[in-house]
């Protein structure tokens, strides 16, 4: 029965493996998907071939709970609000780690280690996540929090739990161990409320690679091997991701962690100074838009606050179609609130990934783009970001939208981006703006074309 469990768990990390390996791309996402599924199937019921009766309806009845309530979020959440879903699921899976190590420790087991290093990074996945859910959802703001002596707290509460933690493997004691639960937890939203929104999906993915970390912590204390291998994929990929996100927006790790974007300095208030942008109407853009040969679009979070990209897909279709257009489409890599966030969005529409482009590989093709079609995309394309020494945002690498003949900006208002600074692109004599509905704008734009 054992060797029978350890193949199950073999072949439960190779699906796993593969899956990862499947996800890098659109056109295989659908199949690492179902991959991941599998390969989590089959750890789970080789877990449970080894349990008693009792613990295995009770392991059943929970898994089965936990399914159901899975099930109705992941069909009831609209994907706008899939970075609040992937912030829920860290913050369960750091959560489920403090747990298993309190558990630990209240049955007295000897890996005392093991425990406190599950707990240490499953409480701060765990609180940073609900800090990270807060602002995602609107329910805290978005821009940096700050106060006197942040960073001095942050150290202390860090050396604290250290010492704290050294003192515990040594001398177990349980009301040391849950003080140093709740610093832990502290310690978590204290590193994540000074982040600003334009880095949540660097956070996102730090969180995700602390989630996956303690697991390792609880693997190694419950002596599961799977469990292991699994926290070090996830944590191995979390963190991966969070470096290819850093290296797009130029940017490092203590940096993010130390306060981030910033909304409070370079040019705020921007709009309040400068000239009246011009703006028009979807039916002159689409004038525009019959006589341009080459047109580059941009999503962005505007995008997929309208669920715009099925009329993205039908504008990109007529303008292909019956004007001959070359169309192509411009992702970011930080776009959105997740990484991935606009590729998702776009697969979801069928708009063939061919036609989509990476910053690197569509931003020399700007100055020859006779219309840049964006939506919402503010600090993406804030040509501040290679101009302005003083802005949050200078040294990020952005889209190059401001080089085609004519950009057209879908917005409801001129307010800044999701990092709290203003777009001078909206005043740039070639800049339009079209305000409104993004999915209602774009859907007039094709009813014009189309006649």
């Amino acid at each position: 029965m054992l060797m029978l469990q350890h193949t199950c768990y073999l072949l439960a990390c190779l699906f796993l493996i593969l899956s990862i390996r499947s996800l890098s791309s659109p056109r295989t996402a659908i199949l690492g998907n179902r991959l991941g599924i599998l390969g989590i199937l089959i750890s789970i019921f080789a877990a449970m071939s080894s349990l008693g009766l009792t613990p295995l309806l009770l392991s059943f009845c929970t898994i089965l709970l936990g399914a159901i309530i899975g099930i109705y979020f992941a069909l009831k959440v609209k994907i706008t609000a899939l970075p609040q879903m992937i912030a829920v699921f860290n913050c369960l899976g750091g959560l489920a780690a403090v747990c298993i190590a309190l558990a630990a420790v209240l049955s007295s087991s000897p890996k005392l280690f093991d425990n406190t290093f599950g707990m240490i990074i499953g409480g701060i996945a765990f609180s940073g996540s609900i800090i990270a859910f807060a602002k995602l959802q609107g329910l805290m703001k978005g821009t940096p929090f700050h106060f006197r002596f942040q960073h001095f707290i942050n150290i202390a509460l860090l050396l604290m739990v250290v010492l704290m933690s050294i003192i515990f493997i040594f001398h177990p004691n349980f009301y040391l161990f849950f003080a140093m639960t709740f610093m832990v937890m502290v310690l978590g939203c204290l590193l994540v409320l000074p982040i600003g929104g334009a880095d949540m999906p660097v956070v996102i993915s730090l969180l995700n690679g602390y989630s996956g970390w303690a697991a390792v912590g609880i693997g190694m204390s419950l002596n599961s091997q799977i469990l292991i291998i699994i926290g070090t994929i996830i944590g191995s990929g979390g963190i991966i991701l969070a470096y290819i996100m850093l290296k797009a927006m130029n940017r490092s790790v203590i940096n993010i962690l130390t306060g981030g974007f910033s909304g409070n300095s370079g040019n705020q208030h921007l709009s309040s100074n400068a000239s009246i942008p011009n703006s028009a109407s979807p039916q002159d853009a689409a004038f525009i838009m019959e006589n341009a040969s080459k047109i580059i679009i941009v999503p962005g979070y505007g995008m997929a606050a309208a669920q715009a990209q099925h009329s993205l897909k039908n504008l990109a279709t007529v303008l292909h179609d019956k004007y001959h257009a070359d169309v192509k489409f411009a992702i970011h890599p930080v776009a959105g609130r997740m990484p991935g966030h606009m590729n998702v969005l776009l697969a979801e529409a069928n708009i063939d990934y061919k036609d989509v482009y990476e910053l690197s590989d569509i931003n020399q093709e700007f100055s020859s783009a006779d219309v840049a079609y964006v939506i919402g995309a503010n600090d993406i394309t804030n040509p501040s970001a290679k101009r302005d020494p003083s802005s949050p945002l200078f040294g990020m690498p952005v889209l190059d939208v401001e080089k085609a003949k004519t950009v057209f900006f879908v917005k409801r208002s001129l307010s800044s981006g999701y990092s709290g600074v203003d777009n001078p692109l909206f005043f740039a004599p070639n800049t339009i703006m079209l305000y409104g509905d993004a999915k209602a704008i774009t859907e007039q734009i094709v009813k014009y074309l189309e006649q």
